[in-house]
Formats: structure tokens, sequence, C-alpha cells
């Protein structure tokens, strides 16, 4: 048993099994419970200091009233967003809460019992340069394969690395077989659309217009840089 179908449609093992003619179907959890296995190399956990964040409470309450309606719309039917690929872009100044919605919505698909891979650009880039490393655990292609299977991929600062072919060619790698796989992707960026487009290629860009339409506006002043309350 590998936890309760959240389809109330098998027993857990990802069958359904008819006793009748002795026969076993995939039951619709099963896809879910494949991309959870092979995501479990993966950075799937909310990081402390986004723990507990929500709607309610600051910074969200401080953040443009309209983005946030946005992101409440996309949570509250999280499954059906995912199982349709739908993403979302956020886009704007440092420290106006870009992140902070993209972990509400991460955490919303972990609750939902969805894969989810969440990353920095950078991070993500140094673990894919990692596989060349003599020793490694697992291939470029293997983990490659691994991000295309969640359900949501969540990547923080696109754009903030430095440009190279290889850097290019593998976010274009990235977003691209998330989008043939029909896979969700939320993405923060201090970039704007035309500098996005110069920093990581047109085609990229695309795609992710494609998939998460166009971006949620976020500026303002940098919360982190303001005297905190007592």
């Amino acid at each position: 048993m590998n936890g309760p179908c959240p389809f109330d449609l098998c027993d857990g093992s990802g069958f359904i099994v008819d006793e009748a003619t002795n026969t076993a179907a995939p039951c619709r959890c099963r896809a879910q419970r494949i991309g959870r296995a092979r995501a479990r190399s993966l950075a799937g956990v909310i990081p402390r200091r986004y723990r507990g964040v929500g709607f309610d409470r600051p910074p969200v309450t401080e953040i443009d009233h309209d983005v946030v309606r946005e992101v409440r719309r996309y949570v509250e039917d999280i499954d059906a967003q995912l199982d349709e690929g739908r993403g979302l872009w956020f886009m704007g100044d440092v420290g106006t809460g870009k992140t902070t919605l993209a972990m509400i919505v991460a955490s919303a698909a972990l609750d939902a019992g969805r894969a989810v891979a969440i990353y920095s650009l950078p991070r993500l880039l140094a673990q894919i340069r990692a596989t060349y490393d003599d020793g490694a655990p697992g291939t470029d292609i293997e983990l490659l394969d691994r991000l295309q299977q969640v359900d949501l991929l969540h990547i923080d600062d696109v754009g903030a690395e430095k440009t190279s072919p290889w850097v290019l060619e593998q976010l274009y790698s990235i977003v691209n077989a998330r989008y043939e796989g029909g896979r969700a992707i939320v993405i923060t960026t201090n970039l704007d659309h035309e500098q996005l487009r110069e920093q990581i290629g047109a085609r990229t860009v695309s795609r992710l217009v494609e998939m998460c339409g166009d971006p949620l506006p976020l500026f303002g002043d940098d919360r982190r840089m303001q005297p905190r309350s007592a």
C-alpha cells in the first residue's frame, strides 16, 4: 500500500482490480504516484522561511490585490490547473513577494498530494552540472526526465544565471519537455518580457507565455529592506 487513492478508486496500489475477471487496470492516481516516486531525489520541500505563508497574513496581505486574487483562483482549483498544465509567471522588482506567492502555489500542490520540485535556477543548473562529475549517482538525462515528470516545477530567479549557450540549452530543454508533456511550471523573474527574451531566448519565452499566460506584475519597494515591527 502506498497511501490512499485521492480519487477513492483503488486500494492505494495504483491499480483497480476487477475480481470478476481477475484483471487490473491503471487507476487515475497511478501517474501521480509515478511522478512522486521519480521526484524523491528532487527538491520538493517548502523552504523553512516560507512555511506557513498564507493569503491572510503579511506579506501577502500587502501585495497587489489583483495579483493575489489570480493566485487564489489558481490554488482553489489546483488539481484542474495542474491536470491542464497551466502555470503562473511572476515578474517584478526584488523583494515584492514573487517567491512568496509561488511558494503558496507549490504548497497547495503538495497539500493536494501532487509531485513538486522547487529550485532557484542557479541551483538547478548547478545540480545538472554535478551530474557530469565522476561518480555522480545519475546522468543529466535522468535528472531532466525526473524534472519533466513532476506535476509542478517551481523555478525562482529565471534570468539570474550568467548566459551561455549551455545555460540557454538546459533551460530550453527543461521548459520544452514540460511544454510538450503538458506539465505546469511556475516561474519568478526580475526581468520584464523583453529583457527575459534577450536573456534566455525567444523560443523559451514563447513556450512560457503559452504555458503560463501573461506575467503577473509585482512592483514596488523591497520589503526585505523595510524595518520589521517589534
